[in-house]
C-alpha cells in the first residue's frame, strides 16, 4: 500500500450531536470509511476480498481526541497501514482541522474473517499481502481490558440499522449505545477525550445484549456487553472505556 492516504470530510448535521458536535459513533465512522478507501484504492476492498470469502473486521481501537470538530467544518483525514503482525493488520489515522491543527488520532487492529466460517484468518496464512510502515506518532496497540463488576445494567437488542454489510453490529453503532447510557446534561459539558474499545464477539440481528456500566466520579465510563449463548451462558461481546 501507498504509506499515507488522505481524504477529507464535512461534518454535517447527521454527524453531529446535540451539541454540534461530532459523535464519537462517526469518528470511528470516518476511520472506517478512510480505510475501506484505502484498502479499495490499493485492490483490497470489500468486493475483491469477497469474492476470497474474506472480509475486515476490526478487533480494537483506540482514539485520543484534542478536539471534537463541529457541524460545518471541514476535516482533512490520513491513515497509513502498520506493519503486520502475527495476528492482525494495524492501521493509525489522524485528522486535522482546516489550520492544521490535530483533533484526533486512532489506532485500529483490523483482521481478515472467513465469511462462511465467521473464523478469523492469520495473515500468514490469508495470501494477503499489506506493506506497512511506522512514521513515528502512532499510538500503542490497545490491550485487552479486563471484565470486573460493574454496579448498572442494561439491556438493548440488536436491530436492522445497527447492522453493516458483512451482516453484524458494526462497529461505530457500540459508541452510539454507550453514549445513550448518560444523559444529555452529561454530554453537555463533558466531550469525550479517549477511548478504547475490544470486539470479542460478533452481535447478530435479534440478539439482546447486557450492558453493564459504571460511570467514575472523574467521568470515566466502562461498559462490558454480554449476550446468552448457546449453553445458556453469558458470552463477551464488547467491552470498552471512555474518558470524558
Amino acid at each position: 500500500m501507498d504509506s499515507v492516504y488522505r481524504q477529507q470530510f464535512e461534518v454535517n448535521f447527521s454527524a453531529v450531536d446535540r451539541y454540534g458536535r461530532l459523535r464519537p459513533a462517526n469518528l470511528l465512522f470516518y476511520c472506517q470509511d478512510i480505510a475501506g478507501a484505502h484498502c479499495t484504492s490499493e485492490g483490497l476492498g470489500w468486493e475483491i476480498l469477497a469474492q476470497k470469502r474474506l472480509f475486515w473486521a476490526i478487533i480494537r481501537q483506540k482514539v485520543q481526541i484534542t478536539r471534537l470538530p463541529m457541524a460545518g467544518e471541514t476535516i482533512s483525514v490520513e491513515t497509513w497501514a502498520m506493519p503486520t503482525t502475527k495476528v492482525s493488520f494495524p492501521r493509525s489515522t489522524v485528522a486535522y482541522d482546516e489550520e492544521g491543527r490535530e483533533l484526533f488520532r486512532a489506532i485500529g487492529l483490523w483482521v481478515l474473517m472467513d465469511l462462511d466460517t465467521r473464523a478469523m484468518i492469520l495473515p500468514g496464512k490469508s495470501g494477503i499481502t499489506v506493506r506497512g510502515a511506522t512514521l513515528g506518532g502512532e499510538l500503542p496497540p490497545p490491550g485487552s481490558l479486563i471484565p470486573r463488576p460493574l454496579g448498572s445494567h442494561f439491556q438493548r437488542k440488536v436491530c436492522f440499522t445497527d447492522l453493516d454489510r458483512n451482516g453484524h453490529m458494526n462497529n461505530t453503532r457500540y459508541l452510539d449505545w454507550m453514549d445513550d447510557l448518560l444523559p444529555s446534561a452529561f454530554h453537555q459539558d463533558h466531550p469525550a477525550k479517549e477511548f478504547t474499545v475490544c470486539y470479542l464477539a460478533e452481535a447478530r440481528e435479534g440478539q439482546t445484549l447486557d450492558l453493564s456500566w459504571e460511570l467514575s466520579p472523574e467521568g470515566l465510563l466502562q461498559v462490558d456487553a454480554h449476550r446468552e449463548a448457546l449453553d445458556g451462558h453469558p458470552e463477551r461481546v464488547f467491552a470498552a472505556r471512555v474518558q470524558y
